[in-house]
C-alpha cells in the first residue's frame, strides 16, 4: 500500500500530489487486469500515432497492454491480422488488403496517414547508375525497374497516380516485387533497380549518405490516403468495447501526433511539441529526431477516412484485375466505427 501525506505548508499541491497517489494506488490494479491486445505495423517514422499512443500511456488508460508486432511490408501485415495473429493492423492499402477486406474478415476502422502536400513520407527516388543515365524526373521512370514489395502494393498504386499526371505508360515499367523494405534499400544502393517509392524514414540516411538521388514527394504529386487501421469483422462484432477503447486511445496519438507537425493551414509546420514527439518516434525507429522530421506524414487529428479516395483505389485494383469484379467498396470499411473526412 503506498502512504500519502499532506502537511499545511503544501496545501498548494494537495491537488497535484493527490493525484499522484491515486494513480500510484491504481495503476497495479489497471496492469493486473488490461487487456492484451498485438498490433502489427512497419516499423517507420509514419507509425508515428501508434507509438505515441503507447509511449504516453493512451492505451494503457483505455485497459489495453499492447504488444507492438513488426513486419518488413503491409501485405503480411493484413495476413497476419486476417488469420488471428494478431489483433490490429495499422498499414498502407493494397491489392491484397481490399480482398481481404472486399472478401474476407477484414474491415477498416479508421484513417491513418495520408499522402498529403508539402508532408514527406513516400520518397520517389532513383539510384546513382539510373540517376547517371538520365533518370531525372517522373516521365524518365517509363521503361525502368522499380523496386517495389509486391505487386498491388502501394507502390504500384502511387506509379499509377503518377503515369496518370505525367502521362507516361505505367505498363512500361518493370516492378521488381522484392517483398520488404530492406530489400528494396539494396536493391536500390546496389544499383539492381532504376528507382523506387520508399518510406521517408528508411530512405533519409540513404540519401544523406549520398547513395541515392530524390526526385521527389508523392504527397507533392497525387494525394490520396495511404494508410488505414483495421481489424477482423470477428472482433467487430464480439469485442466492440476492445475496439472502441483502441480507437480512442489511437486518436489521442494521432492528434498528438497531427498537432506536433502541422499548422494551422494544414500544410508541414513544426509546433511547439514537435521535440517532445520526435522523441519519441526516433526511439521506436531507431533514427535521430532530426531524421524522423524530414520525413513526417500527414494525420488527420481524429483518424478521419478518406473514404472516397478508398472507393477510388478499390475501383482502380478492380480495373487492373487485382481484385475480383464483386468486390464492393463500401464493404471494405465498417462506417460503425470509421469517421469519414467531409469531401473537397
Amino acid at each position: 500500500m503506498v502512504g500519502c501525506k499532506f502537511g499545511g505548508r503544501v496545501r498548494r499541491l494537495a491537488a497535484s500530489a493527490f493525484a499522484s497517489c491515486l494513480l500510484a494506488l491504481i495503476a497495479p490494479a489497471i496492469a493486473a487486469h488490461a487487456e492484451a491486445i498485438k498490433l502489427g505495423s512497419i516499423t517507420a517514422a509514419n507509425v508515428g500515432p501508434v507509438y505515441v499512443a503507447v509511449a504516453k500511456g493512451y492505451f494503457a488508460a483505455e485497459g489495453l497492454q499492447v504488444e507492438l508486432v513488426s513486419f518488413d511490408a503491409a501485405q503480411p501485415v493484413a495476413v497476419a491480422v486476417a488469420s488471428g495473429a494478431i489483433d490490429f493492423g495499422v498499414s498502407a492499402t493494397s491489392a491484397g488488403f481490399f480482398s481481404l477486406a472486399g472478401q474476407g474478415p477484414l474491415r477498416i476502422i479508421s484513417g491513418f496517414y495520408s499522402e498529403a502536400p508539402s508532408f514527406h513520407n513516400f520518397a520517389i527516388v532513383a539510384s546513382d547508375h539510373a540517376s547517371e543515365a538520365g533518370l531525372k524526373s517522373y516521365k524518365d521512370i517509363a521503361n525502368r525497374a522499380v523496386a517495389t514489395t509486391q505487386i498491388g502494393s502501394p507502390v504500384h498504386y502511387s506509379l499509377a497516380l503518377l503515369a496518370e499526371k505525367y502521362r507516361f505508360d505505367l505498363q512500361s515499367i518493370r516492378l521488381l516485387p522484392l517483398q520488404g523494405i530492406p530489400n528494396m534499400l539494396s536493391a536500390l544502393i546496389g544499383n539492381q533497380a532504376d528507382a523506387a517509392i520508399i518510406t521517408a524514414s528508411a530512405i533519409t540516411p540513404a540519401l544523406q549518405a549520398g547513395q541515392v538521388k530524390l526526385l521527389g514527394w508523392v504527397g507533392d504529386e497525387t494525394p490520396w490516403q495511404t494508410a488505414v487501421t483495421f481489424t477482423t469483422m470477428k472482433a467487430l462484432n464480439d469485442r466492440s468495447n476492445t475496439v472502441q477503447a483502441f480507437l480512442r486511445a489511437f486518436r489521442k496519438g494521432a492528434k498528438d501526433y497531427h498537432d506536433a507537425f502541422t499548422g494551422p493551414d494544414e500544410k508541414r509546420a513544426d509546433g511547439p511539441t514537435a521535440p517532445e514527439i520526435l522523441a519519441i518516434v526516433a526511439k521506436y525507429v531507431n533514427l535521430t529526431p532530426e531524421q524522423v522530421r524530414l520525413g513526417v506524414a500527414y494525420v488527420d487529428p481524429d483518424a478521419r477516412l478518406d473514404v472516397a479516395d478508398i472507393r477510388h483505389q478499390v475501383e482502380w485494383f478492380k480495373s487492373q484485375k487485382m481484385l475480383k469484379d464483386d468486390v464492393n467498396a463500401n464493404a471494405v470499411m465498417d462506417m460503425r466505427y470509421v469517421i469519414a473526412r467531409p469531401t473537397k
